[in-house]
Formats: structure tokens, sequence, C-alpha cells
């Protein structure tokens, strides 16, 4: 739980559904709520899995902490 007032505590959070919003949410038009599901769990894979950030070194969420964890 974040402490009150302190915005830094969900920065990251904040971050992540910015992103989605620009990337995803706003480009995409859907069907209906089972379509949004659907792409929704297709862009969470896509983005934790494929999607390469220069934040991380030119890897993908998942392959810069399997690198860390190998360390």
């Amino acid at each position: 739980m974040s402490r009150k007032d302190n915005c830094l505590d969900n920065a990251m959070a904040e971050n992540i559904f910015g992103i989605m919003k620009s990337e995803f949410l706003y480009v995409e038009k859907f069907e209906s709520v089972e379509d949004f599901v659907k792409v929704l769990e297709e862009y969470i894979e896509y983005y934790n899995n494929n999607r390469i950030k220069s934040r991380l070194k030119g890897r993908s969420p998942m392959q810069y902490r399997t690198l860390y964890l190998s360390c």
C-alpha cells in the first residue's frame, strides 16, 4: 500500500498505464469487453516479452529480469 501523499509510490504503475494507453488503448477500437480483454492480454504478453526498452540496454523486461537473476 502506498503512503499517504507520496506520488513516487505509484510512479512505476502510472508509467506503465500511460504507455499502455498511448500504444494500445487509444489506437484500437473494441467490439466487446471480451475483445478488449483478449487484445489486452496479447499486449501485456508483448510488453513483457518482446517490447525492447533502451533503459534496459536493448532488452525486453523479461530478458532483463532473466539476465539479472542469473548473475
